[in-house]
């Protein structure tokens, strides 16, 4: 080979490796696309969703929804973003969905954003909170009667991310320790009493609820851990160290799950970049775009935060941002191979590009959650 030709190979590698590289700017404008794409379709955030049957918007999807555009409004401000949340927190009444005596986790979700939206607003914690910790007391006092528990309410770990970090969000407001001592009973609970035990320490994986605990398992043999499922966990692990003292025990309890996680996420991520939506089974096996959102916001952060090694989850960060917007983000903004509401990976399949799921708008929270993570992990 002449030295002209090698240099000739060696320039146009460098140039493809040059474009390859993502910037901040080029993430947030895309995290803008597809929030637009929502705002647009869904214009008005008082509406009740229709999907088989009528819900009120403040239910657990749409409560995820505004975490994401909560993240979005930290790292691109707009005055439309709050009024949007506005908008759709005064229409409730700040109240929980079902009221103040629910103790529903999908109930709950919706007061993590309530919470964020404290200082757009010209109302005291106090005020801004009242029904929030109204419904939290009640449940600390309330054993579930399925279990007879105190703490057994969350008996899906969907419900980790749901109430978890509202738990945390009322001790940080309130100074009141118990909001923390009671939600991390509640997590203990999932993680080491239901159905024996939710969380596979030595894999590092949640089954999704005690149906999908051992001798459960995937056709293929393999065992079924839910990717959306172990998404929420993750997701909740950070939103929950977002606001406890970084010294606390509690802390050190979710970072140390945190980091389990984190190690098992790795090793099963797609060479395309994506998560099946069954984590460790050839079935289903496809793109899945929500846990892989959920993924690359835990990982992103892990690594801002300097508990994940740069060398090691940088590349899946990059590989699920890329693989996300070449083959999930449509130019209108609209997300495909997005898995619908469900349970494990059998659910609104078969999962597609184009196709819509049952709800849109817990998948672009998590986008908006990854995107933005991610953004942030790209800042000069």
């Amino acid at each position: 080979m002449s030295k002209r030709l090698s240099l000739l190979l060696f320039l146009a590698a460098l140039t493809l490796s040059t474009t390859a590289q993502t910037t901040a700017d080029e993430v947030l404008g895309i995290a803008r696309k597809v929030n637009d794409y929502f705002m647009q379709k869904y214009e008005d955030p008082t509406v009740p969703t229709n999907v088989k049957k009528i819900r009120p918007s403040n239910l657990w999807t749409r409560a995820v929804y505004y975490e994401g555009l909560m993240a979005l409004q930290a790292v691109d401000p707009e005055d439309r973003y709050v009024d949007y949340a506005l908008t759709w927190a005064k229409f409730h009444q700040w109240m929980p969905r079902n009221g103040v005596n629910t103790c529903d986790a999908d109930d709950q979700c919706c007061g993590q954003t309530y919470v964020e939206l404290l200082p757009y607003t010209d109302m005291t914690d106090v005020q801004l909170t009242k029904n929030l910790r109204e419904n939290l007391d009640h449940q600390m006092v309330t054993a579930n009667p399925k279990n007879g528990s105190l703490y057994g309410w969350w008996t899906w770990i969907d419900a980790i991310q749901m109430a978890m970090p509202l738990y945390m969000q009322m001790a940080q407001l309130t100074g009141d320790k118990k909001y923390v001592d009671h939600g991390m009973e509640m997590y203990r609970w999932s993680r080491n009493e239901c159905g024996g035990g939710l969380f596979n320490v030595k894999e590092g994986l949640w089954w999704r609820d005690a149906d999908y605990v051992p001798p459960y398992k995937e056709p293929d043999g393999a065992q079924c851990y839910w990717s959306r499922g172990n998404g929420w966990v993750y997701a909740a692990l950070v939103r929950c160290m977002n606001v406890l003292p970084p010294k606390s025990k509690a802390y050190k309890e979710l970072k140390k799950d945190f980091m389990l996680m984190s190690k098992a996420l790795l090793k099963c991520q797609r060479e395309d970049g994506f998560w099946n939506p069954s984590l460790v089974s050839t079935n289903y096996a496809m793109p899945e775009t929500s846990g892989t959102a959920l993924f690359l916001y835990g990982m992103a952060w892990g690594i801002q935060q300097g508990y994940l090694k740069a060398e090691q989850y940088r590349p899946a960060c990059d590989k699920a941002w890329q693989a996300m917007v070449k083959d999930a983000v449509h130019d209108n903004g609209f997300l495909g191979w997005m898995q619908g509401t469900g349970k494990d990976p059998s659910a609104g399949q078969p999962l597609s590009y184009t196709r819509i799921p049952d709800f849109e708008d817990y998948g672009t929270g998590c986008f908006l959650l990854g995107a933005t993570e991610y953004y942030k992990l790209l800042l000069p």
